[in-house]
């Protein structure tokens, strides 16, 4: 026997002293949390045991077991699934075994409510045992190993912990919560199994309990409950997701989802539903109501979790749901898959494609049934009086825009990766616009209120609402009363050069090519357009010429009001936006010059024609072009120079 003091991993300190502090608002939280862990023990050891029968010992029956001594004060979740080696212990326990370490403390805002709710989200739901005991130990044996290479790690969830080497004839582990005087109400039969009632009913092992029956009392004693050795299933032990719909309610969906996510608020939505056909499979997915921490992290593993004939296979099955969809949670159940199968094989599977194409479209039905109800559902009706949509309708009023202020920008990858819903992807999207602050204008709504004689969707991209609505390349849009999208996520760039145009009407960026309003331009603008030009042709020629190494063309505009000059890049040219993106990550741009397009009528402009300072005017145009659409000079000290020049 060896027994060791180790210290906890420094993360792990900062986490405990928030638990001990009550982080969760809800404490009884950590029997859901516990249960949970003891069930995937149980579905680890199924899977290893699918090449390994003997990893079953001799109990091949998987449960968890919750029991409690009102006398020693403590609570004892066990069960009988994969174990722990001692050195699994110390690194499963002392330290959060995960690679989102950093961000998991950089996250802590010091609000104890929404520092809770990472708990779980970085798989360190152990660790809320802390909220209502003053010490745990566990004890464990991992599957196969000898009775004599059992594990008792024990700890105060203090600065550190105590592991020793124990003689355990059982495989798999026991928590036992050594309760504080504030939490002796969990030692009792009926809160236990109201609380495992209302979290974990859904857990498709059964969770046993000692039955009680109740004891007269002797000797003018009261009487009392008492064990009666014999265990019962206090929970259906059968998957949601296997039972008819009709049989589940909203409340069990919801705590369903809350479980295999780690998340504390209910989904905006879900589907389940079985599919027959050449592949068989049940799905039941949900939409979450916030965004995980780390949803652009590109190293974390996201998906479904994967079941094969209810046997669980894997976490975060990525080849079930494309990249573009990985916040949506849930569980996908196989009757066609192989038990052994690999998360290479996935890849290849016929039936793996077929169900990525059937829970893809599922997903996107749910959100078009969002979209669908996104505004006011009541109408008045002929005689006056207003209609309400049913109740169902009414609860999904608004949810559309909530999802998309999560993940709005997720769902554009799908244009470029997803081909084949791409029409689809497109009609979901929604945007901010001259018109509207909010993101809440989709290109169908464009279209129904664009101008007659209109044959173009305008659009703008900029780093921020701000400066896509005060660029100086709108004036002439704004002018006209010409709406504009206002497109300020970063994927926008890429994702819009798989979209060239929307049910037939092309998108055309105005910061891109000459302006060309055709029918919306009259002719006596038109007119005078090419008359600036042709008198303007000596001095575009001087402006090249001082700008030959900033600017691949000058040229007068029409798009200007206000301003005297803006930046635009060629029809087939990469935007200076997207340039300076790909720079700031450290990326290769091709190296393109803009083009410089001022405005005739700017009293800037015409003043350049014979100024003594017409070179320092040149390049003063040229970077305050840059500016207004938030690029920065090439040399801002000389910028500043000859501006302060001027301005003595």
């Amino acid at each position: 026997m060896s027994k060791q003091t180790l210290s906890f991993q420094a993360e792990v300190a900062q986490l405990l002293h928030l638990v001990t502090h009550s982080l969760y608002s809800n404490p009884e939280i950590f029997l859901r949390e516990l249960v949970s862990n003891a069930s995937d023990a149980c579905d680890k050891l199924r899977f290893e045991a699918l090449n390994n029968a003997a990893l079953f010992e001799d109990t091949p029956n998987l449960e968890v077991r919750v029991s409690f001594d009102k006398d020693a004060k403590t609570l004892t979740i066990t069960d009988n699934g994969i174990g722990m080696s001692e050195q699994e212990a110390i690194d499963h326990l002392g330290t959060i075994a995960k690679s989102g370490t950093k961000d998991f403390m950089g996250k802590l805002s010091g609000d104890q409510k929404q520092d809770a709710q990472l708990i779980g989200q970085f798989g360190v739901g152990f660790y809320s045992g802390f909220i209502v005991a003053d010490k745990i130990t566990v004890e464990s044996r991992r599957a196969g190993a000898q009775a004599n290479q059992g594990v008792r790690w024990v700890s105060g969830g203090s600065g550190d912990f105590e592991v020793e080497t124990i003689e355990r004839p059982a495989r798999g582990t026991s928590v036992i919560l050594h309760l504080r005087a504030d939490a002796e109400e969990y030692l009792n039969a009926w809160k236990l199994k109201s609380v495992i009632g209302k979290y974990s009913d859904h857990i498709s092992l059964p969770i046993m309990m000692e039955k009680e029956e109740w004891k007269e009392g002797e000797n003018d004693q009261p009487g009392a409950m008492a064990k009666t050795g014999e265990w019962e299933s206090v929970n259906k032990a059968s998957a949601l997701w296997t039972r008819p719909k009709k049989d589940v309610t909203d409340e069990q969906y919801a705590e369903f989802y809350k479980a295999i996510s780690h998340d504390h608020e209910a989904p905006l939505t879900w589907a389940h539903n079985r599919v027959e056909g050449n592949t068989e499979y049940t799905q039941l997915l949900y939409i979450p109501a916030k965004a995980p921490f780390d949803l652009w992290n590109r190293d974390k593993k996201a998906g479904v979790k994967l079941y094969v004939k209810r046997v669980f296979i894997m976490d975060d099955a990525e080849a079930l749901l494309p990249s573009y969809l990985r916040f949506v949670k849930g569980v996908i159940d196989s009757a066609d898959l192989p038990l052994n199968v690999s998360r290479e094989l996935l890849q290849e599977s016929r039936d793996v494609r077929a169900i990525r194409e059937g829970s893809t479209k599922r997903v996107l039905s749910m959100l078009e049934d969002l979209a669908k109800h996104d505004k006011h559902t009541t109408s008045e009706g002929a005689d006056g009086v207003t209609d309400v949509v049913d109740a169902d309708d009414q609860a999904k009023e608004g949810k559309y825009s909530k999802f998309y202020a999560e993940f709005g920008a997720v769902l554009k990858e799908g244009l470029g990766e997803d081909f084949g819903n791409r029409e689809r992807l497109a009609k979901l999207l929604r945007f901010a616009s001259t018109s509207s602050d909010t993101v809440s204008v989709g290109f169908a709504d464009y279209k129904a209120r664009m101008k007659e004689g209109q044959d173009a969707i305008y659009y703008i991209t900029a780093d921020n609402l701000a400066a896509a609505k005060n660029s100086p390349q709108l004036e002439v849009f704004k002018k006209k009363g010409i709406e504009v999208l206002l497109m300020t996520d970063r994927v926008d760039e890429w994702a819009l050069n798989y979209l060239q145009d929307f049910d037939g009407t092309p998108l055309q960026s105005v910061a891109k090519g000459a302006v060309d309003l055709g029918k919306l331009q009259d002719e006596t603008e038109k007119k005078a357009a090419e008359e600036a030009a042709e008198a303007f042709k000596p001095l575009l020629a001087k402006l090249k010429e001082a700008l030959k190494d900033k600017a691949d063309d000058v040229r007068v505009t029409s798009r200007l009001v206000d301003s005297p000059a803006c930046l635009v890049v060629q029809d087939d040219g990469m935007s200076t936006q997207l340039a300076r993106m790909l720079k700031q990550a450290g990326q290769q741009a091709p190296e393109a010059k803009p083009v410089l397009e001022v405005n005739p009528e700017h009293a800037l402009v015409k003043k350049l024609d014979g100024s003594v300072h017409f070179h320092d005017l040149a390049h003063i145009l040229f970077d305050q072009a840059l500016l207004a659409e938030g690029g920065l000079p090439e040399d801002p000290s000389a910028y500043v120079k000859r501006v302060n020049a001027l301005l003595v």
